[in-house]
């Protein structure tokens, strides 16, 4: 593979690196979503029971959000590419057995295999992008990032039901496996190992192990808080652990020599201002899908396959947007199109509280349509504002702190509008469907009062127009003291 690689010039290396990363990046996103419509026929082939499918999406979603932050880290430490690679065969590997899978113990362990593959690989496809474009196109390089991301969650529900009505359910993991391979080769023709040169090779382990149990303590009890009751032993005895672990990893970071996530970063408004607007966003957007994809199939009475066709609009308009935004954040900073966005999503959720039993198609189309605009002018700003305020060499951690808030910020979403949805609809059992739609309302309300808060905070927080830290450390670096200057013009 490496005897063609002088087929590809320095300027055009760039494009083919990124087409890389979307690649697989394309095949990360898809199983978040792609599952989901799958589990009935899993149900039913292997006699699962309802906590078992439950964890099939869960344990992938656990392991992805826990360690992306580590897996940002190691990939500065040991190489991108390498990790990327690495990420990319634990997965390719993973879906052979979930696809092979003979009962939902199986199952549910590639999964969360899968996820630990996933959780490498999604922080190094960003850091790879970052150290590839200079940061004055780096917008435009994660608008087309988030375009891919979002065709692949549009893409998921609709060829996962494809698939699992005409194939088998199995054939959604098979899929990832000729992705894997060219994802491997497109990597191994375009992409440059780069890594954080600042420091050695030595792993803070014991900031991974509090981390790791921190953000697992949390995320679990968001996931299940729901199920088991906010107030249950087990959730409080989680939400208590996750408190005790992130603030040992607090203290661990600020008296090793080579901290895992360099707080530091935090001292930058538009790093702080990108990241809380990360879990905002995510904290919106997975919550409205979750209950609208409820909505369609319970009260309007779609199938799987039809309800994720009708997402279509949001995602589509992601597809086409994000790269436009991309090139405005280049031209004109981040910080309006970040507000604007959220104020978007906002107004799209506040068209959704007003939803009826008998409402159309038609009437929520406009709701649809807005919230696929928001989150386009949103997400890559917010990924270009949150790269552009750290160092080239620390693109790794930032990106996987960036997808951890991200991924949090999911999970507390559903959780949040679940809570608020389970009130007040009460016993399922007996709920009507005009206490589905008002309980759904409530929930998408309380949903846009975030969006509203965070194009707030969005409009306060981040600068006009974002300094360009990898520029600024680069050439102080080359200066005389330069390692010094360097880490003054990091911030």
């Amino acid at each position: 593979m490496t005897r063609y690689r002088h087929l590809i010039t320095d300027e055009n290396r760039k494009w083919w690196t990124l087409g890389a990363m979307c690649f697989a990046l394309f095949m990360i996103m898809l199983d978040n979503t792609v599952v989901n419509v799958a589990l009935p026929s899993i149900q039913r082939d292997l006699g699962a029971s309802l906590p078992a499918l439950e964890w099939t999406v869960n344990g992938y979603t656990l392991s992805f959000a826990v360690l992306l932050a580590t897996g940002g880290r190691l990939g500065d430490i040991f190489g991108r590419r390498r990790m990327f690679l690495f990420g990319v065969v634990i997965f390719a590997l993973s879906s052979a057995t979930a696809g092979l899978a003979a009962d939902t113990t199986s199952l549910v362990l590639s999964r969360v295999v899968q996820g630990v593959g996933a959780a490498l690989m999604m922080p190094a496809t960003l850091s790879i992008v970052t150290d590839a474009f200079p940061p004055e196109e780096r917008g435009k390089a994660m608008g087309t990032w988030a375009g891919v991301s979002a065709l692949a969650l549009a893409v998921g529900p609709v060829l996962g039901g494809f698939l699992t009505e005409h194939v088998s359910w199995r054939a959604i993991f098979y899929l990832n496996i000729p992705v894997a391979v060219g994802a491997v080769a497109a990597a191994l023709f375009a992409v440059r190992e780069s890594r954080d040169t600042s420091v050695g090779r030595e792993v803070d382990y014991l900031g991974v192990v509090a981390l790791t149990a921190g953000l697992t303590a949390l995320v679990l009890a968001l996931v299940e808080g729901n199920a088991w009751g906010w107030g249950s032993p087990g959730v409080v005895a989680l939400l208590a652990g996750a408190a005790a672990g992130l603030a040992a990893f607090v203290a661990i970071e600020l008296r090793v020599k080579v901290p895992m996530v360099e707080f530091r970063f935090f001292s930058d408004r538009n790093f702080v201002g990108a990241v809380v607007v990360a879990l905002i966003v995510s904290f919106a957007m997975l919550g409205v899908f979750f209950f609208l994809a409820l909505y369609m199939q319970n009260i309007l009475g779609y199938s799987a396959l039809e309800a994720g066709v009708r997402f279509l609009p949001s995602t589509l308009m992601i597809v086409v947007v994000a790269p436009v935004a991309g090139r405005l954040s280049d031209r004109i900073g981040p910080r309006w199109l970040i507000a604007g966005g959220l104020a978007v999503v906002a107004a799209s959720l506040f068209s959704f509280s007003g939803i009826a039993v008998d409402s159309t198609y038609g009437e929520l189309l406009p709701g649809f349509t807005l919230l696929g605009i928001g989150i386009a002018l949103t997400m890559s700003p917010m990924t270009s504002a949150a790269m552009n305020a750290v160092p080239v060499e620390k693109a790794g951690i930032a990106s996987g702190v960036l997808s951890t808030f991200r991924m949090v910020g999911g999970s507390l979403g559903v959780a949040v509008t679940g809570a608020i949805f389970q009130g007040a609809v009460g016993d399922p059992e007996t709920a009507t469907p005009t206490d589905f739609v008002d309980a759904l309302g409530g929930a998408m309300t309380v949903s846009g009062i975030v969006a509203l808060a965070g194009a707030v905070i969005a409009a306060i927080a981040i600068r006009a127009k974002g300094k360009h830290v990898g520029v600024e450390a680069t050439e102080a670096a080359a200066s005389p003291g330069g390692e010094l200057a360097a880490r003054e013009a990091a911030g």
